[in-house]
């Protein structure tokens, strides 16, 4: 099947060319957020063009020359890109060696193709070199083949002519050492180069909600003060907006400390919303207006008699990005024949999705403005990223033809960013007189998970709805089902049973603003469902693996099974429990397919339950199709887990009625060093499949692994996350008050 992306971007020369060294240069639409994927696309187009990846260039994003592959998100690079480039490698390689035979006059089978020259098999084997039987992609390449449309098809058939090419180990990505050692430039590093005006600092700032009304006496004052401020090169205020920029970083930054300890007391703005009871998310979440629909209803007449049913609800607070790394953008303004063109150096995971709102924002043709990516300190999701470049681009405005830097500070990081959304999920399963799932619901609560760029008839852009023509603040929404939907990703449980209903509820209300992080809704649907699987398994006296390989019978439940077996085989789960384990030591198991279409996974957790839950081991077995990269994937599948670990354990952004209160890591804990358990993974061969993504599926069922650990260690289902010492405690009081009143 033809990559979409590769549908709208056809030609060879739009995903690789040779440089002027002579080395390849490979093109891609999706950018290297820190997960390695411009070394997965690399080891990819070497393979096939059998080639060292030393010898490809992989070109960091941008609109000027790059194809257009949305955002980089979804766990789907490797699919797309992946698979386009390799289209696109293999198609050039299988021209090379048509005009090869055609010079030669001998057949196109003939024709080898080794470490990137090609000669026929004779040659070859004899070692024999010449200008006429052997020559490179450089001096077999036309104008007419670059500008030919790659077909999939005659690709896959060239797969049949074989070089005897054996798989080599991948090679280490060249970026880590650099990396380890504070070498790499990311974009914090970033100095603009070859312009005639030295570049400026900026910073933005703004009201804590997105509802706020300006205190003028307030702002005047605090305006005409900072216009007096030595190294403060312009000040300007636009609706809620106030914008410094400055000569030097350090004076921006002591600026920047007293605005924000301002702000903190009252000062400027007047912010108001409306904010959740914490310990009451759920009831909140169900009050609102809703948009509901029917993802699935699988039902099945049936007489069963009902041997055991549970019904539970699960929720999860309003989540941060938490990112270490400061979100930070690059904006430069110049005057050209054609009229302003705007270019802007960005970290954000949908560069063509920016530029179309940097248009919108700044009624500029999209033909004008340019986006270009450069790494960032990595962030899974909607963060700031695509707001700070909007910061810049408006700053720039005020000094044309000199470039402008925006780094955003830690309290705006956690204070502007969007949030994950809460959710709640409620189920309702029952099992049949044979042990079997007969009946399955699943309703979720939630606002939707999206508010990117780039998809609607206005910016989504947290500046432009605060200016003093602002436009409307958009509001979150789902992606389709198609592409593993939003707040009601992975609710549909990967299980046999008869009758199956999923509803959605997407909450109409966004008091703060809320979008995507890594994995979307699928680690709380996976929780839950992984918690009620475990919680039926025990009450039916059985072993929570065998319960859900039960559940997983047949060949097309194979890979399913696979994990499972795998990850029970690496945890030792059939050996006894230890008979002098400590007090309040579990072990628990979890699976999920990510978006029921993606990457296999399951997950083991050992832990010990004390003052606070201590995780001590942890188990991944994975099954993502055809590796390009194991090193890549494997980082993907401990990096997801570890960071929903922190999610299960410690996360939650804190609210009041004047924003968000976790703005610093004082009061936004995440998981530290200390807290790392050990951690094993494997991945299962998967030669015979197409690629999956790896950055998402472990998520889910770190997640709920973590949940049933903490059942098996002290006897109590926690349902509501993070599993902090306080919600513990509250789970502990809840299971001991329905205990009492069942005795009566």
């Amino acid at each position: 099947m033809t990559p979409d992306s590769l549908k709208a971007q056809p030609l060879l020369r739009q995903w690789l060319a040779l440089g002027p060294d002579g080395r390849v240069q490979a093109f891609s639409g999706k950018v290297d957020l820190g997960q390695g994927i411009s070394h997965a696309l690399r080891l990819i187009v070497a393979e096939e063009l059998r080639l060292p990846p030393a010898q490809i260039d992989m070109v960091p994003a941008s609109t000027l020359f790059s194809p257009d592959e949305a955002v980089t998100s979804g766990s789907l690079s490797v699919q797309h890109s992946g698979t386009a480039l390799r289209c696109a490698a293999a198609h050039w390689r299988e021209a090379c060696r048509q005009a090869m035979a055609q010079r030669l006059g001998v057949a196109v089978q003939d024709i080898r193709c080794d470490d990137g020259q090609f000669m026929t098999a004779d040659h070859a084997a004899n070692g024999t070199v010449g200008e006429r039987c052997h020559a490179s992609y450089a001096s077999l390449s036309t104008p007419v083949m670059w500008d030919s449309a790659i077909e999939p098809e005659h690709v896959q058939a060239a797969h049949a002519v074989h070089d005897g090419v054996s798989a080599q180990p991948a090679p280490l990505r060249p970026d880590v050492a650099a990396k380890v050692f504070g070498e790499f430039e990311y974009i914090q590093d970033r100095v603009m180069p070859g312009v005639s005006h030295p570049m400026c600092h900026g910073m933005v700032f703004r009201p804590a909600t997105l509802s706020a009304e300006l205190i003028g006496h307030e702002m005047q004052a605090l305006v005409a003060a900072l216009k007096c401020t030595a190294g403060v090169l312009q000040v300007v205020q636009d609706g809620l907006l106030l914008g410094v920029l400055t000569e030097t970083e350090l004076v921006l930054n002591q600026i920047a400390r007293k605005i924000e300890d301002g702000a903190a007391q009252g000062q400027f703005w007047r912010c108001e919303a409306q904010v959740p009871d914490p310990l009451d998310l759920p009831t909140w979440l169900k009050k609102q207006a809703l948009d509901t629909t029917v993802v699935v209803d699988r039902s099945v007449s049936q007489q069963s008699v009902i041997r055991h049913r549970v019904t539970a609800e699960f929720h999860r607070p309003f989540v941060q990005h938490a990112s270490v790394g400061l979100c930070c953008a690059l904006a430069h303004w110049s005057e050209q024949p054609s009229g302003q063109h705007l270019e802007v150096w960005t970290h954000s995971q949908g560069i063509y999705n920016l530029r179309r709102d940097l248009a919108l924002a700044f009624d500029v043709p999209v033909q004008r403005v340019q986006v270009s990516h450069v790494e960032g300190a990595g962030c899974y999701g909607h963060n700031g990223a695509d707001d700070v470049a909007w910061d810049a681009a408006w700053l720039a405005q005020q000094v044309p033809n000199r470039p402008v830097r925006v780094q955003w500070t830690r309290q705006a990081e956690l204070g502007h960013a969007p949030l994950a959304p809460a959710m709640a999920v409620h189920i309702d399963a029952a099992v049949g007189e044979d042990g079997q799932l007969v009946q399955w619901t699943q309703t979720v609560w939630g606002q939707g998970h999206g508010t990117r760029p780039g998809r609607g008839h206005t910016p989504a852009l947290l500046g432009a709805w605060q200016t003093t023509h602002p436009a409307p603040v958009t509001m979150a929404v789902n992606a389709p089902m198609a592409v593993g939907g939003g707040s009601e990703r992975n609710a549909q449980p990967p299980y046999d049973m008869a009758s199956v209903q999923v509803i959605n509820h997407r909450v109409l209300n966004m008091p703060f603003r809320v979008s995507a992080m890594r994995a979307l809704g699928a680690p709380v649907n996976v929780l839950a469902a992984e918690s009620v699987m475990d919680e039926l398994a025990h009450a039916l006296s059985q072993d929570p693996l065998a319960f859900r390989l039960a559940h997983l019978r047949g060949v097309e439940h194979a890979r399913q099974a696979g994990v499972l077996h795998k990850v029970a085989t690496m945890a030792s789960w059939h050996q006894p429990k230890p008979t002098h384990r400590a007090e309040g030591w579990g072990r628990g198991l979890a699976y999920a397919r990510y978006k029921n279409t993606g990457a296999f996974c399951a997950v083991v957790v050992e832990l010990v339950v004390a003052e606070k839950v201590k995780l001590h081991k942890l188990w991944i077995a994975a099954d993502v199709g055809h590796v390009v990269d194991a090193d890549g994937v494997l980082n993907q599948l401990e990096g997801g887990a570890l960071q929903a670990a922190s999610w299960a354990l410690c996360e939650a952004a804190q609210l009041s009625p004047q924003g968000i209160l976790s703005n610093t890591w004082t009061h936004y804990p995440i998981l530290k060093f200390s807290d790392m358990p050990e951690v094993t993974s494997s991945l299962m061969p998967g030669e015979n499949h197409a690629s999956l993504g790896a950055g998402e599926c472990s998520a889910g069922p770190t997640c709920a692994a973590i949940a049933n650990a903490i059942f098996d260690a002290i006897g109590v289902r926690v349902r509501s996350m993070p599993f902090t010492p306080e919600n513990l405690m509250r789970a502990i009081e809840s299971d001991q008050h329905a205990h009492s009143s069942n005795i009566f």
